[in-house]
């Protein structure tokens, strides 16, 4: 089904979630959704009615719409090396929640990042490495191993850590910079909550959420 007014306006932020962890169950099982695409597209041609935000890595092996098993019109995906938030993309979720109406924000890491094992190596390559800086804190916050030859790219564990520590840091960063999700979170109004999608499994593994609306 298409989304639509009706739909979008009876979702919750937990159904919203539930939603997304089915069609994740769905596509790691190998039994996606048949949808009518260019129907979708006729159906939402004088507008849009998304249930969820997704902020996600722009790696090719992790597209949100395919990897959780949606169709045109269903989610709002803004994707950057490293999905983490700056000025733009929370801009962006304010838009999907507050104008659009969306119900829950994600934000999806991902195993093997190419940006968080860039980070963890403290890359330096253009414009490239503005954007590694700004995950650089999750770096420095996962603590172990101390021994600095292991706190790199060739340590998958350490990668992962910092992977997950990222997602973590980035729904910090959307509660203390957009005032306007906060509250909405605050007031039940919408859920966020964090994920890694595994690239070798195709499954994707949704954390417990702060969020009163997903208790």
């Amino acid at each position: 089904m298409t989304q639509n007014a009706d739909t979008q306006q009876a979702m919750t932020p937990a159904k919203a979630l539930s939603e997304l962890k089915d069609g994740s169950h769905r596509f790691a099982c190998g039994s996606c959704s048949e949808r009518p695409l260019l129907d979708q597209v006729a159906d939402t041609k004088t507008g849009q009615w998304p249930f969820a935000a997704v902020v996600s890595c722009i790696d090719s092996r992790a597209s949100v719409e395919l990897i959780l098993d949606q169709g045109i019109g269903d989610v709002f995906s803004a994707r950057i090396a490293g999905n983490f938030v700056n000025d733009d993309i929370l801009g962006s979720l304010e838009f999907a929640c507050k104008v659009a109406g969306a119900k829950l924000v994600v934000v999806l890491g991902h195993t093997h990042c190419g940006a968080i094992k860039g980070a963890c190596d403290d890359v330096k390559l253009g414009n490239l490495t503005t954007l590694l800086e700004k995950i650089a804190p999750a770096v420095s916050s996962v603590e172990n191993p101390t021994d600095p030859s292991e706190r790199t790219s060739g340590n998958p564990e350490f990668v992962q850590s910092v992977a997950e520590c990222n997602v973590h840091r980035t729904l910090d960063q959307i509660r203390e910079r957009s005032s306007v999700l906060a509250e909405m979170e605050s007031n039940g109004e919408i859920g966020l909550v964090g994920g890694m999608y595994d690239i070798e499994t195709g499954k994707t593994e949704f954390f417990p959420s702060q969020s009163a609306a997903l208790a």
